[in-house]
Formats: structure tokens, C-alpha cells, sequence
């Protein structure tokens, strides 16, 4: 056997296994979809793996119009986009001038900001819970945008300080010679250089708001206010429960994190791969 021969087997096995992965990350949504499409007498059946006999849409059509999921939906969209658009503008504010600026304290005050990594969401649930009390905004959206926000800044601040760093200076003093202030120069030339830093900080952000249950669950006890990780554990019923639509708000909940991948996946991809090569 040649060297080109190997090699090409090589590839033909490199192709096998990553059909083999792709199909173990695709089947469980597959499943999923097929899961919400069925009643609860073939989800229990002999077969529960097997393709629907008869496509349950009612599923969907009960959910979304007799049931509050539309309102859960808004509600994890509203606060999850407010989070990122809040931990995105502080932490690139306080990543840029850690990383660009000259002044004394700024490698403690780096310090100071990652030692959040450190600290475990639960370790903090009782004295957020009595501050959102004591200050009013409990059962509002402000007491889970307030914590969700506190806790991705330091992996955000942490990104957009490597990029920020990676940038030649010359290009600041550049501006500043055409008489460009330091929000212009921020505004205009900076955010736009790390536009896959944003990307990924805000899907970092996006999954860990979308999918948190903790404190959606602590914090809000009014229906109006509730996120859709708390309206869909409230499908699952004490006597019973008809897992074919808890199935369809699972899909409903997983679709806005599929689509935001799809269309962000390749900035993600370029920010991992700039901060490989500049590293």
C-alpha cells in the first residue's frame, strides 16, 4: 500500500467518524421532534422509539394557544436579550479599559472581575434572594437580568481583554492624531475589531440564560413572569401529564438555540481560531 493510498483511507475513516458524531449530537433532537408529534399511548408503547403513526400537531396547536408557553416564550426572550445587550456594553466597556488604558490598579481590578469565575451560582441563591426581596424586585424580570448579567461578566470581560490586547496600538494613536476621542475611537474602530469576540460572548450568554432554572424558578412565582425552563416544568402534572406536549415545548425551547447557532456559528469559529493564532 502507497503513501496515497493511505492517506486516503485515512480520510474515508476520518469521514466515518465524524458521521458517527454527527449522528450522535442530530438523533436526540430527531427523537425529540418525533417525541412531540406522539400521544402518550405510543410514547409508552411497545415501540416508543418508532416514527409517529399519526402526527400529533394538536400537540403544538395546544400549547401555544390554550397554554401560556407564548407568554413563557417572551419572557425568556425578553430577559435573555437584555442580559446580553447589558453584559456585552459592560464588559467591553471595562475590558477595554483594562486592556488599552494606563493606570495603576487595572491588573487587580482583571483579577478582581475573574475571581467571579470562582464562585458557584448556588452559593449565592439565599442573599440574592433576600436582596430582591428587601429591594422590590423580586417576581419582576429585574431579578433574574440582575444576577444573569452579574454572572457573565467575567467570562465576557475575560474574552474582549485577550482581543482587545491582540490589537496594534497604532491604530488608536492613529485616531487620536485626526482628533477621534476615546468613546469615538471605542465606538468606531474597537467594537467593530471584535465583532467574533461579541459572538461568541453572546452566545456563551444566550445558552447560559436560555437553559437556566435555579433562579427563574427562586426568584419568579408569578405566571405573567415566568421563564420557559419554569413553564415547562409546570406542564409536568401531579397526576398526570401529556408528554406529547411537554415534548413540543421542549422542541419550541430548543428551536431558538439551534437557529442562533446556525447563524453564529462562524463567528464563533473565527474567534477561536484568531485567538489560536494570536496566542
Amino acid at each position: 500500500m502507497n503513501l496515497r493510498e493511505k492517506i486516503k483511507n485515512l480520510k474515508i475513516l476520518q469521514y466515518i467518524i465524524l458521521i458517527i458524531v454527527a449522528f450522535v449530537q442530530i438523533y436526540p433532537l430527531f427523537w425529540l421532534l418525533t417525541f412531540s408529534l406522539k400521544s402518550n399511548l405510543e410514547i409508552f408503547g411497545k415501540n416508543p422509539l418508532a416514527l409517529p403513526k399519526s402526527f400529533m400537531i394538536s400537540n403544538y396547536a395546544n400549547i401555544l394557544v390554550n397554554g401560556n408557553l407564548l407568554t413563557y416564550l417572551f419572557n425568556s426572550v425578553f430577559v435573555t436579550a437584555i442580559t446580553i445587550a447589558f453584559s456585552t456594553i459592560i464588559s467591553a466597556m471595562a475590558a477595554y479599559a483594562i486592556a488599552r488604558m494606563c493606570w495603576k490598579i487595572k491588573e487587580h481590578v482583571l483579577t478582581y472581575f475573574l475571581l467571579g469565575l470562582m464562585i458557584p451560582m448556588q452559593a449565592t441563591l439565599l442573599p440574592l434572594f433576600l436582596m430582591m426581596k428587601r429591594t422590590g424586585a423580586y417576581n419582576t424580570p429585574w431579578a433574574l437580568i440582575l444576577p444573569y448579567t452579574g454572572f457573565a461578566l467575567p467570562m465576557a470581560i475575560f474574552i474582549f481583554v485577550g482581543f482587545f490586547r491582540s490589537i496594534p496600538k497604532e491604530m488608536e494613536e492613529a485616531a487620536f492624531i485626526d482628533g477621534a476621542s476615546i468613546y469615538q475611537i471605542f465606538r468606531v474602530i474597537m467594537l467593530p475589531l471584535i465583532k467574533p469576540a461579541i459572538a461568541t460572548v453572546s452566545i456563551f450568554t444566550f445558552l447560559s440564560c436560555w437553559n437556566e432554572l435555579m433562579f427563574a424558578i427562586t426568584f419568579i412565582s408569578k405566571e405573567q413572569f415566568k421563564t420557559l425552563t419554569v413553564g415547562i416544568m409546570g406542564m409536568v402534572g401531579m397526576y398526570a401529564t401529556n408528554w406529547g406536549e411537554l415534548g413540543a415545548g421542549l422542541v419550541v425551547a430548543a428551536l431558538p438555540t439551534v437557529i442562533i447557532y446556525v447563524f453564529m456559528s462562524s463567528q464563533v469559529e473565527k474567534s477561536f481560531t484568531t485567538g489560536a493564532i494570536k496566542g
